[in-house]
């Protein structure tokens, strides 16, 4: 992964006047190495219903978090046009954080709020622009045991500056196969269940709460009824 990283920093330097170029570039830069890094934990990827990430258009597409296994998933999933929104912390892993800062993609600083809501707002007039959609972990951090958290409001923002669908992708079992901690892994089926768009035209600001509830309360029954049958 750290060679393939270095190779797409090369590129992504004569490419710098051109942003959107970037962010699909990295999108296939994505799907191989989100690919590739699962593969060692020994998880067992089952789709259910991948192709709606690519059907259903331009959207906000928002996932639970509880593993680092989440993070290479999103860059699998991430559709092409699709952009990431990650901790700044990123910029200090080797590799993977020099490319991220040459991307395109937005990193946002949750320490500052100021500067967090600026950058909310900058991304969702550009991916309303670009007709891009736009990948967020709604807890903002990874769960300390597996379990959902509560969800910080940045999505519905970006969902009211935008009026972008929102797509729920819940992902099961992902703890188990690499809990938090010391590095170990329990190899075994990793679930991911792509679900039907949310439309949020007629959101309103008066009811942010309202929107947040509803949209972690679709992954509480997910969660809880467990993955479904079938592949896809």
């Amino acid at each position: 992964m750290f060679i393939l990283s270095v190779c797409f920093v090369v590129l992504m330097i004569p490419l710098l006047p051109w942003r959107l170029v970037r962010i699909k570039c990295c999108n296939v830069y994505g799907s191989i190495a989100g690919a590739l890094m699962i593969w060692p934990t020994g998880a067992e990827v089952i789709f259910h219903d991948r192709d709606k990430v690519n059907v259903q258009g331009p959207s906000i597409l928002v996932s639970n978090h509880c593993s680092t296994i989440d993070m290479w998933l999103g860059m699998w999933v991430c559709p092409m046009g699709g952009c990431g929104l990650a901790k700044k912390e990123i910029r200090y892993v080797p590799g993977v954080g020099q490319l991220y800062l040459l991307s395109g993609h937005p990193m946002i600083d949750r320490s500052n709020r100021e500067r967090a809501i600026s950058t909310m707002n900058e991304m969702a007039n550009f991916v309303r622009n670009n007709g891009l959609s736009l990948w967020i972990w709604p807890e903002g951090t990874r769960s300390k045991d597996g379990s959902l958290q509560e969800f910080k409001k940045g999505f519905v923002h970006a969902a009211l500056a935008t009026k972008l669908p929102i797509i729920p992708v819940v992902v099961h079992n992902a703890a188990k196969i690499f809990p938090r901690g010391p590095l170990k892994f329990e190899p075994g089926p990793l679930d991911v269940e792509v679900l039907d768009a949310v439309p949020t035209t007629d959101w309103a600001v008066e009811s942010l709460e309202d929107h947040v509830q509803q949209i972690r309360d679709i992954f509480v029954k997910k969660l809880e009824a467990g993955p479904p049958v079938g592949t896809n």
